[in-house]
Order: structure tokens, then C-alpha cells, then sequence
């Protein structure tokens, strides 16, 4: 009966081990911006995403992001791990001897390792800069997260 117990406790606490739809990812985007990437799932296809970042843009300034990401794991098949297409929306501030905000539109693809807590991704984000004027604004890069 113990053996029945520590089998059924085992397996409950380890399910989502090794999945990348759930949880907190921590890790590092190189790009427009380039820094340090997180990422919470708040159900098996959305997620919110973030990043304390420095862009390089012109004299360079810190950039701080979130987004509201949707996946769609079934549009690319892969045979092992998974491939899900995202898109989303969010909100930029960047701080430099100007105060700079923003909205964003995330595009991307995350690969979804088979047995390890990691993701790779690359995205490309359109936006429109508000602050502290209007203009276009076009980021993008790629990253990796291990997720706790």
C-alpha cells in the first residue's frame, strides 16, 4: 500500500515537470531589445511574457516589456517536443533621458523541448510608439528559457 501511495504521489507531482505550458520560464533575448526574458503561463495556450532589456537603439536605453501571448501548438508538427505559433499584445516603457512608451504586437514561435523544462524562441514585434512621440517601432529577437 505504500508503494501505491509513493507511485500515486510521484506521478501527481511530476506531470508537468518537463512541459513548457505551465509554470515560469526564466532566461535571456538577444535583439531589439537584448536582456533578461520571463515568461508565466496562465493556461495551456496563453501566457504573459516580460523583459528588462537594453535597446540599441540610437543612444541606447532600458527597456521594460509585458505582453499577453496566445499559442496555437496545432499549425506546425513536429515529431518530437512542440512548435506552437504566438501572437499577442502589450505595452513597452523605455527609460532614458526621455521617458518612451508604447504598444506592442508580438509574432513568434516557441520550440518546446521533449523532456526538459527548456524553450527556445524567436519573435518579431511591430509597434507604435506613443511617447514621447508618434512613430513606428519594430523590435524582434531570439531567446532561451528554463522553466522552474
Amino acid at each position: 500500500m505504500k508503494k501505491i501511495i509513493l507511485f500515486a504521489f510521484v506521478t501527481l507531482f511530476s506531470v508537468g515537470i518537463f512541459a513548457q505550458d505551465n509554470g515560469l520560464g526564466l532566461g535571456v533575448i538577444f535583439g531589439e531589445p537584448t536582456g533578461l526574458s520571463g515568461k508565466m503561463w496562465t493556461s495551456e495556450r496563453t501566457a504573459v511574457d516580460a523583459a528588462v532589456a537594453w535597446s540599441f537603439v540610437g543612444s541606447g536605453w532600458l527597456h521594460i516589456h509585458t505582453d499577453f501571448l496566445i499559442h496555437n501548438f496545432d499549425l506546425i508538427d513536429v515529431s518530437q517536443g512542440s512548435l506552437p505559433v504566438y501572437f499577442g499584445v502589450g505595452a513597452y516603457l523605455g527609460l532614458s533621458s526621455d521617458l518612451a512608451f508604447g504598444a506592442r504586437i508580438p509574432f513568434g514561435m516557441a520550440y518546446h523541448f521533449e523532456g526538459a523544462p527548456v524553450e527556445i524562441f524567436a519573435e518579431l514585434v511591430p509597434g507604435l510608439t506613443l511617447l514621447p512621440e508618434i512613430r513606428f517601432y519594430l523590435g524582434g529577437g531570439f531567446g532561451i528559457r528554463y522553466y522552474f
